[in-house]
């Protein structure tokens, strides 16, 4: 099983930033993608971004393409979200994965495909 936890989340007006974490552990797949999700209130969760392995192969969600930025630390198996210029609509609770696969593949995986998922770490912006 794998065990997510996911951090970093907050209060933060329109045009802020915050950086998200997501720390792996339990059983983990070596070469695994990694990624973001959300899921806004009275909506389904939703990919964000994901990286490969390597971090050479990255995929965003047009909504924030331009905005926010997905890295890794292979040795801490660990995901990080970096978020710029957050609008409201950003507002939501924030998820990461792991996938044995491509980055490609993780960007049109469905959600409920997912045997396991983290707490979530709540990001709110106000206006």
């Amino acid at each position: 099983q794998v065990h997510l936890v996911e951090s970093g989340g907050g209060l933060v007006q329109a045009g802020g930033s915050l950086r998200l974490s997501c720390a792996a552990s339990g059983r983990t797949f070596s070469n695994a993608a990694m990624g973001w999700f959300r899921q806004a209130p009275g909506k389904e969760r939703e990919f964000v971004a994901t990286i490969s392995w390597s971090g050479r192969s990255i995929y965003y969600a047009d909504s924030v393409k331009g905005r926010f930025t997905i890295s890794r630390d292979n040795a801490k198996n660990t995901v990080y979200l970096q978020m710029n210029s957050l609008k409201p609509e950003d507002t939501a609770v924030y998820y990461c994965n792991t996938y044995p696969g491509t980055s490609a593949t993780m960007s049109t995986r469905p959600v409920n495909e997912y045997d396991y998922w983290g707490q979530g770490t709540q990001v709110t912006v106000s206006s």
